[in-house]
């Protein structure tokens, strides 16, 4: 068994929500909303794995909201968000997790009192559901798709809870539920579970774990998400290294046809050496090579993707996040500009980011210099970070 694990529906087209985009891969605070949701259920203590459900057709943007991140590997959707929890669910099998924690991708502010919560709840009931008490007065409507509905009758609030998610079950329990509904259609995993008579726990959500369903949803979340104090701060970083006999170079995580390659201990990359020292300074982590020691054999060859990535962790760590890279590369030869945006595009799915956040530059010295006598390649990188104060 492997305990609990948090299954993330984000197969949906958001037709409400408008726009060529899923609300899910659409931009808040420089990461995809998709990205919130899977970051704060990756890190509770109490869920061993996650898993997302995704529109095959949204793969490359799953792949670049995602980078970065260790879950388990996406999982395609159906036709209806009912058919993608089933696949979700029949994908979890072979892995035996006692409970399953399903959450839907466009709810980005799920906090650690609300999961903790919910599992709690399962140790209680088959399942539980994060849910709000109504409070404001209900009223049915006579013609609700009329133009203008009259009211028909005052409904009692009271019992009345509106439901968000996550919502948690006993794996084998909700996975024969939604067997047994093949063929029905509900609306939520709960009413699955009602309709098989699995007795399922109402816990407190919160407000600020709603769900972005319209444009101006996601104009409240981006006004939540910057709500607090936040201190901006930048740093550079700069690396150099020389050529060696070879074919090709790692220039910003893109391998480049050469003459010749460089020497290093990992891969060479003086780009992303650069961009890594430059994150590591914003917030004070010391540098490259304290936390990659050259002395250390684990890095002899290394992809420098893994440098720069544990940058960006530390990075979240601290609650912050990556608002701007730039990166110049200084040197004769090889020609930058050809490779100029897979440069910005590998960056930017490395740390999560929209290509926006991401420059890559070129410049010689004009032959003056050890790079202008082409001896080797330097990279010099500023990063500007958010920082809650």
């Amino acid at each position: 068994m492997s305990g609990t694990i948090a299954l993330i529906v984000a197969a949906g087209r958001g037709a409400r929500f408008g726009g060529d985009i899923p609300k899910q891969y659409r931009q808040l605070g420089g990461r995809a909303v998709l990205r919130h949701a899977v970051e704060r259920l990756l890190a509770h203590p109490g869920i061993a794995d996650v898993r997302v459900v995704i529109s095959p057709e949204d793969r490359a943007r799953y792949d670049e909201a995602i980078a970065g991140l260790k879950l388990l590997a996406p999982v395609a959707g159906g036709a209806t968000r009912q058919q993608s929890v089933r696949n979700g669910l029949e994908s979890l099998t072979p892995l035996k997790p006692d409970a399953v924690l399903i959450h839907d991708a466009a709810r980005p502010f799920l906090d650690d009192g609300v999961i903790d919560r919910v599992i709690a709840g399962i140790g209680r009931a088959p399942g539980a559901i994060a849910a709000l008490p109504v409070v404001d007065t209900i009223k049915r409507a006579k013609d609700p798709a009329g133009a203008s509905p009259r009211i028909e009758t005052t409904t009692s609030r009271d019992r009345l809870w509106r439901a968000q998610t996550p919502q948690g079950f006993r794996f084998d329990a909700i996975l024969e539920a939604h067997r047994a509904a093949s063929g029905t259609e509900h609306t939520d995993d709960a009413a699955i579970a009602e309709a098989t008579g699995l007795a399922v726990e109402l816990v407190m959500g919160s407000e600020e774990n709603f769900k972005i369903t319209t444009e101006g949803d996601l104009q409240r979340a981006e006004r939540l998400l910057g709500g607090g104090a936040w201190e901006y701060r930048s740093a550079g970083g700069y690396d150099v290294h020389r050529f060696a006999p070879g074919d090709a170079i790692m220039l910003c995580g893109i391998r480049v046809p050469h003459s010749a390659a460089l020497e290093g201990h990992s891969d060479a990359d003086v780009g992303l050496h650069a961009l890594t020292d430059a994150l590591l300074g914003a917030i004070g982590a010391g540098d490259i090579g304290q936390h990659f020691p050259p002395s250390d054999p684990r890095w002899r060859g290394a992809d420098s993707s893994k440098f720069l990535a544990h940058a960006g962790e530390l990075v979240a760590a601290k609650g912050g996040r990556i608002t701007h890279l730039d990166v110049t590369i200084i040197c004769e030869r090889p020609k930058v500009g050809p490779h100029r945006t897979a440069m910005v595009e590998r960056i930017a799915a490395i740390l999560g980011l929209e290509t926006g956040r991401v420059s890559v530059k070129a410049t010689t010295t004009e032959g003056l210099g050890f790079t202008g006598r082409g001896e080797g390649i330097a990279a010099q990188a500023t990063a500007t970070v958010a920082l809650p104060a």
